[in-house]
């Protein structure tokens, strides 16, 4: 019925892949599918493809400084290899020697925005070493996306999101997880005031239920909320089919299944 964009996937060289998303599984504490896909480019575009979606928003995240280069020619060759199916984001690291450097290899290699995973890496949001990547990439009108929120953990809930908001309101901040895994309600209470943040539905949608999820998507606005299945976790039918069950407009399905990210990465 619509056109698709999956805006946040995760993927892996075929030899490390399966490894991979074992260790992301672990990270959450096994709560994840119990099947996740192997976290492949090829398995990405099948699936995918056979569920309605064209067009992927492809990542990785650098637990280590020294796999920064390595991972963002990685994602670089894929979306190459893609032929037109993959937009790139790249990855850095708080503990670069050179972080001017990594971006702009970076934006050489043509990948279009930033991923960071402050809960994976370590680092606080609001860090003055993160502050510096989100200052950089304002200045070059490069998205971040930033896994966001973890009741488990304090490093990107909402409370320090706001800290980056305010600092760099020009900066294009994508809120993974509807601005804030496990703390989604807390999250919609406080981000949405912020017109720089655009939040993503992946992850989210096996604890919410309908009413509380067309709740958040409205609370940030359609043109704010993009379409995501955080693969290789999660099957991706039912991702879609949770959200046709929203009883949302139909210029709001058209916005959040590809609209957003077409304008946000100027997808064609």
């Amino acid at each position: 019925m619509y056109r698709i964009i999956d805006s946040h996937c995760h993927i892996y060289p075929d030899a490390i892949a399966k490894k991979a998303v074992r260790a992301v599984d672990r990270f959450y504490d096994d709560r994840l599918s119990s099947e996740p896909y192997d976290g492949t480019a090829h398995t990405l575009i099948e699936s995918g493809e056979a569920s309605g979606i064209s067009h992927f928003i492809v990542h990785s995240v650098a637990t280590t400084p020294h796999q920064v280069s390595t991972i963002n020619h990685f994602i670089a060759n894929s979306v190459a290899a893609a032929e037109g199916r993959f937009t790139g984001m790249g990855t850095m690291h708080l503990e670069s020697d050179d972080l001017e450097r990594d971006l702009q290899e970076l934006t050489d290699l043509g990948l279009s925005g930033v991923k960071l995973h402050p809960d994976i890496q370590k680092f606080c949001v609001d860090d003055p070493r993160a502050m510096k990547i989100f200052e950089m990439c304002e200045e070059r009108g490069l998205p971040v996306c930033v896994h966001t929120g973890d009741y488990r953990y304090d490093y990107s809930n909402p409370d320090r999101v706001i800290k980056v908001l305010k600092a760099f309101p020009k900066l294009k901040f994508i809120g993974a997880h509807f601005g804030g895994w496990s703390v989604w309600e807390k999250a919609a209470m406080m981000l949405p005031d912020f017109p720089n943040i655009i939040v993503d539905t992946s992850s989210s949608f096996e604890w919410l239920t309908p009413e509380k999820g067309r709740e958040i998507i409205r609370a940030y606005g359609a043109e704010r909320v993009m379409f995501g299945t955080d693969y290789p976790l999660w099957p991706q039918e039912p991702e879609i089919d949770y959200l046709l069950k929203l009883d949302l407009t139909e210029e709001e399905y058209q916005q959040i299944f590809w609209k957003t990210m077409a304008d946000l990465f100027e997808i064609e």
